[in-house]
């Protein structure tokens, strides 16, 4: 069964109030077996525009990657992060050859 993966791109306003919606999504994201691949280091942008940060999760299948996202625990983490960043989400089933 392929991997589930997120991929955002965001641009955070306020990072004091962002470190509260990291601590708020761990709970929901250990629940769902999600793991970090990429979480804002440094990039480097070779074609097109890019917001500034980058976060890469794995999920261990697309099912749980979108029960996630739609958890009641999520979108309490969701509403900090939300009035203080500008971001793009996507959900994206792994290669599985």
């Amino acid at each position: 069964m392929p991997k589930g993966y997120w991929i955002a791109h965001v641009d955070v306003h306020d990072a004091e109030v962002y470190e509260q919606y990291k601590a708020a999504n761990a709970a929901p994201f250990a629940k769902y077996g999600a793991r970090f691949v990429v979480r804002g280091g440094p990039q480097e942008v070779r074609e097109g525009a890019m917001r500034p940060r980058t976060v890469v999760i794995e999920f261990p299948s697309v099912e749980a990657a979108r029960a996630c996202y739609d958890s009641d625990e999520y979108a309490a983490a969701k509403a900090i992060r939300t009035p203080i960043s500008d971001g793009d989400l996507i959900i994206v089933e792994g290669y599985d050859p």
